[in-house]
């Protein structure tokens, strides 16, 4: 057990722990929320998907119903009217600096819960303590951060904690996703790859590859994408922590995109 704020001794320490538990929430998000709860296409042995639950409550208050109903709405409406997130209806900055408002605004909808959030954990954990307590979950991450960092470093790393999804997912995602990159399928909607190599947000860079077909738990399409969550996902098969219910051949996809492309300019 290290003394009270041991790790803040060096420098180096808090920007560590940020970036590592910043990693391990996206990864949570992409994994448990994303390709397992709401769209299915993976699903996880309790020992996997329970101490992701516990980290997206420690680390970001979500409530898994309220999440995947809004991403739920998202594809059902992407970038027309409906779509609770879109920089194509409301403007890339308005997302990029609001999204986290966005998101409030649809779960709170009349009926939005019920119709998207259908299928999401009811167990004993998610009535009476995730869903029951979300915000306790950050404020014992804040307490977690004092002891590790001090009074002072703790809470300027608990701050971090706290606006990572807000920037990374509701914004990075949900605005340049929409907005900047490039496209592997020509969808109905605005979805943009904006990296190849998808590390850092656990795959979910590969946006428009995802939005090609929603259901696949692998999001990478052509030989030089990387996608780490997939990679993740199947580390997890491996030790029987994940079963893999769908991951589409996006090879062969892409490469029939790029035939019917050369067809047209024909």
């Amino acid at each position: 057990m290290p003394e009270f704020g041991a790790w803040a001794h060096r420098w180096w320490m808090p920007v560590l722990f940020i970036i590592v538990a910043g990693h391990i929430t996206n990864v949570c998000v992409t994994l448990f929320l994303h390709r397992a709860q709401t769209h299915r296409g993976v699903r996880f042995h309790a020992l996997a998907s329970t101490p992701m639950r516990v980290w997206l409550w420690l680390t970001t208050a979500i409530v898994t119903k309220e999440w995947v109903a809004c991403h739920r709405k998202h594809h059902a409406f992407a970038d027309r009217e409906g779509d609770p997130h879109s920089p194509v209806m409301e403007g890339l900055r308005e997302i990029m600096l609001k999204g986290a408002f966005y998101y409030r605004k649809a779960v709170k909808q009349p009926g939005m819960l019920e119709k998207y959030g259908r299928g999401t954990p009811n167990d004993w954990l998610e009535r009476y303590v995730l869903s029951r307590f979300s915000f306790a979950g950050v404020f014992l991450m804040l307490a977690i951060d004092i002891y590790l960092f001090g009074l002072f470093i703790g809470p300027a790393v608990w701050g971090i904690q706290m606006i990572w999804i807000p920037l990374w997912a509701a914004g990075v995602i949900n605005g340049i996703g929409h907005a900047l990159g490039y496209r592997n399928f020509e969808v109905k909607d605005e979805s943009r790859n904006i990296t190849p190599i998808a590390i850092w947000l656990g795959g979910e860079e590969l946006h428009n590859n995802h939005h090609a077909d929603p259901k696949s738990a692998k999001f990478k399409a052509r030989w030089f994408e990387l996608d780490i969550g997939w990679i993740y996902i199947r580390a997890l098969k491996l030790f029987g922590l994940a079963k893999i219910e769908y991951a589409r051949n996006y090879g062969s996809a892409a490469k029939r995109n790029d035939e019917l492309a050369v067809d047209a300019a024909v």
